[in-house]
């Protein structure tokens, strides 16, 4: 598997600006609309991925095919991610005892994020904006 340079940086992109919107939706709805701490995240989420897939669809992974199907497949992808960064807590924390919140930290975003990036980069490549399909850009399915 030879992943292109261009790839993991337009990836890495995407990602950072997917973080900013997610992260900064999220502030906004609970901090300054007092949202739902679960209801702000959740959108926010639904937002980030939103901004993520945009991003891969019309930059990194341009010419492939872009639609509701590769968007569906893409967020059951960033779902998994989050499900290994929830998992990695999970271990840390009621598995191995590790029940600080520095600790919490670095399980999930550091150990948890740095897996849920490989998957998701993988799922997001391999899953989502597959190769040989031909290039098209409908938003027909």
């Amino acid at each position: 598997m030879r992943v292109a340079r261009s790839e993991v940086i337009g990836f890495a992109l995407a990602g950072v600006c997917a973080y900013a919107a997610d992260l900064g939706l999220f502030v906004w709805l609970r901090s300054g609309l007092g949202w739902d701490p679960i209801a702000a995240k959740s959108l926010s989420f639904v937002a980030g991925c939103t901004v993520a897939y945009l991003g891969n669809a019309f930059g990194t992974y341009r010419g492939r095919r872009v639609g509701w199907r590769e968007y569906a497949v893409f967020f059951a992808v960033n779902i998994a991610g989050a499900l290994v960064q929830l998992l990695c807590i999970a271990v840390s924390h009621y598995g191995l005892g590790f029940t600080s919140p520095r600790a919490d930290t670095l399980s999930g975003a550091v150990f948890g994020m740095a897996l849920a990036t490989c998957l998701r980069f993988w799922g997001t490549r391999t899953l989502v904006f597959r190769t040989g399909e031909g290039s098209r850009t409908s938003w027909t399915g």
